[in-house]
């Protein structure tokens, strides 16, 4: 009988996890199966450069899976039953549903923007956090004629790259950018130092210790009663993740995300396996890890192989997963690499300008490359050392 795992969600970590358990388990005991609602893979860290006007590579989930033994299932995923071990979904391309049945579940739906109930955000603002958010603010962009105003509220990574990216793009627009604090807070001194002169020479204007409460169709209003004209609201203050989760008997935190352990497997079923920006996960210091690529991918390792040896009665092995630096491009010919200490913390040390451009798209395609060739390297399955080619040992999987 066949092992039966199912991935929900391919972004970086879901497309992740299955590349690498079909590169773990590459035998005919084991079945995997991947289920999206897209048709192609989407580069999440560059959708303000989709936003911006630029293209991106098309890179479709029927040519990086070919002949990987993963099969993909285009559609939204409804309901998950992690009693009955089971999941519900509906093809994409109409009302068909369906029920997948599961013996390891691995999810990875991520995240999406988080409106924080700031009234009028969901009815005036933007976001960048999906591939149809940033194309339909690409289209406004698009629209507005020279001299408009365009407001990215929100200071953090996605804030300032989007902000820099439509400033440096469309200079004949006035690009304001709201932060709750100060320009680049969390940074180190030389690291501030370069924000605020990319901001000035890119002519964005920075309002600090703006914490925007209301959005209204042509202006943002702050906590301290400011008002900052906006023709077109970007907002960016954060993520909330997928809320399916919260609907299940899984331990989740307050926000909704999946408690797992440092294999990645969640802490109330063990059938289960969370990754990316769906997991609560510790890392160094205690820390829980952030929400971000560079938290997601490690994640997805660690996911994959504890699964692979729980199945294949092997010691399960332990990934480091720790932080090394912060990449921000800011525009195409300038960014910033803000080096960090294993639990996030900025030190006295940072790349910035046309070699941190450079440092920063680098990153980005070796992250893009390590998704879209989620098999590479894999030999035959004749060259499977004989352990490997044995049925599941249902007894060591339990005993793991």
């Amino acid at each position: 009988m066949q092992h039966r795992i199912v991935v929900l969600g391919a972004g970086y970590t879901g497309a992740v996890a299955a590349g690498r358990l079909a590169k773990r388990l590459h035998r005919g005991d084991v079945k995997i199966t991947l289920v999206n609602a897209e048709p192609d893979f989407v580069e999440r860290v560059r959708l303000h450069q989709l936003a911006a006007g630029q293209d991106l590579r098309p890179r479709p989930f029927s040519e990086m899976f070919a002949g990987t033994g993963v099969e993909l299932k285009l559609a939204r995923v409804t309901a998950v039953d992690v009693d009955r071990k089971s999941v519900t979904i509906t093809a994409t391309d109409g009302p068909l549903q369906e029920e997948l049945g599961y013996d390891t579940l691995v999810y990875a739906l991520g995240s999406g923007w988080d409106d924080g109930g700031v009234p009028g955000v969901t009815e005036h603002a933007h976001d960048v956090s999906s591939r149809p958010g940033a194309l339909c603010l690409r289209d406004r962009l698009a629209a507005l004629e020279a001299g408009r105003s365009v407001v990215v509220v929100g200071g953090g990574l996605t804030g300032l790259e989007a902000a820099t990216e439509i400033a440096e793009s469309r200079p004949d627009l006035s690009v304001a950018l709201a932060v709750r604090g100060t320009l680049g807070d969390w940074l180190s001194r030389k690291g501030r130092a370069h924000l605020c002169k990319v901001t000035d020479r890119l002519g964005i204007t920075v309002h600090e210790q703006a914490a925007v409460t209301r959005v209204e169709a042509d202006a943002v209003t702050t906590a301290d009663g400011r008002t900052i004209p906006a023709d077109v609201t970007l907002w960016s203050t954060g993520f909330a993740v997928h809320p399916i989760a919260r609907a299940t008997t899984l331990e989740v935190t307050d926000h909704g995300r999946i408690v797992v352990d440092a294999t990645m497997r969640s802490a109330s079923h063990e059938d289960v396996y969370a990754v990316g920006d769906a997991a609560m996960a510790i890392g160094p210091g205690g820390k829980p890890l952030r929400m971000s690529c560079a938290s997601g991918v490690p994640m997805a390792w660690q996911a994959a192989d504890a699964i692979a040896a729980r199945l294949t009665g092997v010691k399960v092995p332990h990934i480091n997963i720790r932080y090394f630096q912060q990449c921000v491009s800011l525009g195409r010919n300038d960014g910033l690499i803000q080096f960090v200490t294993a639990d996030d913390r900025a030190v006295d040390r940072a790349l910035t300008g046309r070699w941190a451009a450079r440092y920063k798209e680098l990153i980005c395609k070796s992250a893009a490359w390590g998704v879209t060739h989620p098999t590479a390297g894999m030999p035959s399955r004749h060259r499977r050392v004989t352990r490997r080619q044995t049925p599941i040992d249902a007894s060591a999987q339990a005993a793991a």
